[in-house]
């Protein structure tokens, strides 16, 4: 498995978030289908980020600003744009996932007839999605959202635990 990490700065009416970087995993699992969507609910749920869905990436800018999100391609490829408008294009494939810090805005741009995703949050955590600025109230909210003991592919040794808990 090979791990990219980037930071992305406020995006026009997208806050990202400029503190947590997205974890991009290549490869986390083996194998595509049923088996890499099964194999990325188990993982998730054994590293406490229950899956919650199986669907695509939006093709629309949005983010949410109450919960971190893990991605696990399960099957087929997609360009996904993170950051918001004119954000970093991203290339997923089955097997890969992502781990989108709270605020973090992503799209689909273009994605195969069979691609799929599951998508976790850490227990506690709700999802919404946000298509505008974020307000104060909403911003306060993001950046005293807690940071999740465990890796959502790696467990409690993952690097997540490294990046987003530098002082660990």
């Amino acid at each position: 498995m090979q791990l990219e990490h980037f930071l992305l700065d406020q995006n026009g009416w997208v806050p990202n978030n400029d503190a947590l970087p997205v974890l991009v995993y290549r490869g986390a699992v083996s194998g595509s289908g049923e088996e890499a969507a099964k194999t990325f609910e188990a993982m998730f749920a054994r590293h406490f980020w229950p899956p919650q869905w199986r669907d695509v990436v939006y093709d629309y800018h949005h983010y949410h600003s109450t919960a971190h999100e893990a991605l696990g391609i399960a099957t087929g490829s997609a360009t996904l744009t993170l950051g918001g408008p004119a954000g970093k294009r991203v290339q997923v494939k089955a097997g890969d996932a992502l781990v989108l810090p709270v605020g973090t805005g992503h799209r689909s741009v273009e994605a195969s007839d069979d691609f799929l995703v599951v998508g976790a949050y850490p227990e506690g955590q709700e999802w919404d999605i946000c298509r505008e600025a974020p307000s104060d109230e909403a911003r306060e909210r993001m950046r005293g959202l807690p940071v999740p003991d465990m890796d959502p592919v790696a467990g409690a040794d993952g690097p997540l635990t490294e990046y987003w808990n530098p002082q660990r």
